[in-house]
């Protein structure tokens, strides 16, 4: 059974200035064009869901819904023009701090509308819920047959959720509470794109110790830990939102801005150990292993030291192919030691690669997901 993706996801606003500030040639460019390039930075998930949806057969459109340069560019070359929105999103949007960040205006939503309307794809797959705005919903169900949402961060309000006729999400948490509320919810795991390692150049001298995260506040816990083991111990750190680190904070004296795309695997790659620390999602989700750093981290082959959480057995065997932490104490000494051990590090990032490649790639995830799709379509 084949069918139609539109997947829709939104970038962070950041790291968009940043791009088209990189690539002013774009600015000449027409819509694919622009496209390849934003996709080929390898932000986020970037074209790992439609690239290997495609091999499956299936027809699969990415959209950066509020990547507006780029939809303007799809409106001029399809439609001609912008179409006033029939529905008023602004003032709820307002509302909804996380939902306003990434998307500013009922213009947004216009354009993803405009899009669904042109293409009327069997499945619209929302990868960020700040997407399923109701009004938007309500304007552009006629024109789907699956509404799908993915989840792995703060839940929106009700009101959003509701808006999906499928949930998926990598927190068993979320599904349980989902699936209690009357929603359809499937567990689906996060994944490795082995593509990524084709473009990462080697360092002459590769970093000891290396972190790559975000400073909000749902990462203030893990902040503080990694605060505490910078007092004792030199690290490299990346990170967006970096001005809410406090002046005197021992992360600033190795703190190199922001990280994104291949960038960020190129980091990971040239790693001997990186860090990872889980944020505070919702009280459900706390015991659970679950960001991309888990399989970005192994599956560009450096060590991963990561917080310990219930089910990160289910995912790696610990001790063999990733080594988790119970607080900063533990987290220092065991860096010190593998530091000090390379054989032992070495073998345990090749485990930790290995099994990924082996077990978390979006390949496997796609095979996944199609048959989640195709039971609910």
């Amino acid at each position: 059974m084949s069918f139609s993706l539109l997947i829709a996801d939104t970038y962070y606003p950041a790291f968009i200035e940043t791009f088209h500030g990189q690539h002013p040639e774009l600015d000449r460019a027409g819509y694919e064009e622009t496209l390849e390039a934003l996709l080929a930075t390898r932000f986020g998930t970037s074209d790992f869901y439609s690239k290997n949806l495609r091999l499956l057969g299936h027809e699969v459109h990415d959209v950066v819904a509020n990547e507006r340069v780029l939809q303007e560019k799809w409106i001029a070359e399809n439609c001609g023009v912008l179409t006033a929105t029939p529905f008023a999103i602004r003032s709820a949007v307002r509302k909804i701090p996380r939902v306003r960040r990434l998307v500013r205006s009922d213009r947004t939503f216009a354009m993803l509308a405009l899009r669904i309307r042109a293409e009327r794809p069997d499945v619209l797959y929302l990868q960020n819920l700040a997407l399923c705005e109701p009004h938007f919903i309500a304007s552009v169900r006629p024109f789907v047959k699956l509404i799908v949402g993915q989840i792995a961060c703060l839940a929106p309000p009700e009101p959003f959720l509701r808006g999906c006729d499928l949930i998926l999400s990598s927190f068993p948490g979320y599904v349980e509470r989902f699936r209690s509320m009357g929603i359809d919810s499937e567990y689906l795991k996060i994944a490795f794109e082995p593509s990524v390692l084709e473009r990462l150049p080697r360092r002459e001298s590769p970093y000891e110790v290396s972190f790559v995260g975000g400073f909000e506040r749902v990462h203030a816990a893990g902040t503080a830990l990694l605060e505490k083991v910078a007092r004792e111990i030199d690290f490299d750190v990346w990170g967006h939102n970096g001005e809410s680190i406090a002046a005197g904070s021992a992360l600033r004296r190795h703190f190199h801005g922001e990280a994104w795309g291949t960038d960020m695997y190129g980091i990971l790659f040239n790693s001997k150990i990186t860090l990872n620390r889980h944020g505070v999602v919702s009280p459900e989700n706390e015991a659970f292993a679950n960001n991309m750093r888990l399989y970005e981290a192994t599956g560009a082959g450096a060590m991963l030291l990561t917080d310990e959480k219930d089910n990160l057995g289910e995912l790696f065997e610990v001790g063999t192919e990733v080594v988790a932490y119970r607080d900063a104490r533990d987290l220092i000494e065991k860096i010190r030691y593998y530091l000090g051990h390379d054989e032992e590090r070495v073998a345990i990032a090749r485990a930790g690669q290995e099994r990924t490649l082996r077990d978390h790639t979006y390949s496997q995830r796609m095979k996944e997901l199609e048959q989640i799709i195709a039971a609910h379509l």
